[in-house]
């Protein structure tokens, strides 16, 4: 028990950054444009800051980046199957329905394709994390209301951690935008970045508990 508490304070240092994740099997980011560094050198995007901040810290575990401009939910589910076979994910951050919900898409329809995700990522072995988006103030409160609801009912139905916002404080805040008012600058991604950061640390915590603990009993 002692060694355990040395150990935990020891990689406190690092954030206790670990997940049930080796090289081969890395995180998967699954996103569209505000994944995929829209604007922006591919360095600047929060995907690649969190690569690099695992990096920092001394772990082996790498990002996939697998986002693309303009991807929806169905988009996403279509190229998933291939993305599980070829990398081997442990964790696929879901970053999708932006796009969606910009042409106004039934939510039902959004919904199917998030399910059928979670669905194939479960099956693959592999563990869900949920990253969702606010819509602009015009489409209306029932509808951006629905997407919201929609990514919390998931994130209950599916045990699967949850960002509730991305771009929470930067969307309102032309400083962090991009002219387009739709993509974080430079700046921006750092910010989306915290935003992520918690959560996710929360589950590489979670992990490194659970290896701690199955190391215990390995040894028994």
């Amino acid at each position: 028990m002692v060694v355990h508490l040395i150990l935990c304070a020891i990689l406190s240092v690092v954030s206790c950054i670990a997940i049930a994740a080796t090289p081969e099997r890395p995180i998967l980011v699954l996103g569209d444009s505000l994944s995929a560094a829209h604007g922006l050198a591919p360095s600047e995007g929060w995907v690649a800051l969190l690569d690099a901040r695992l990096r920092s810290a001394g772990t082996p575990h790498t990002i996939v980046n697998a986002s693309i401009s303009g991807e929806t939910t169905a988009g996403g589910l279509a190229r998933l199957p291939a993305l599980l076979a070829q990398h081997k994910p442990a964790l696929v951050m879901i970053e999708l329905g932006a796009n969606d919900g910009l042409r106004g898409l039934p939510i039902a329809e959004i919904r199917a394709n998030l399910v059928k995700i979670l669905d194939a990522v479960r099956g693959a072995d592999a563990h869900g994390f949920l990253i969702g988006i606010e819509l602009p103030v015009n489409y209306g409160p029932r509808y951006r209301d629905d997407l919201r609801a929609l990514y919390r009912g998931l994130a209950t139905e599916y045990n699967a951690p949850l960002v509730p916002f991305l771009l929470d404080g930067v969307a309102l805040d032309p400083a962090l935008m991009q002219a387009d008012g739709l993509h974080p600058n430079a700046a921006g991604e750092r910010k989306v970045l915290d935003n992520v950061w918690p959560t996710l640390e929360r589950v590489l915590r979670k992990e490194l508990e659970s290896r701690i603990s199955q190391s215990d009993e390995a040894k028994r």
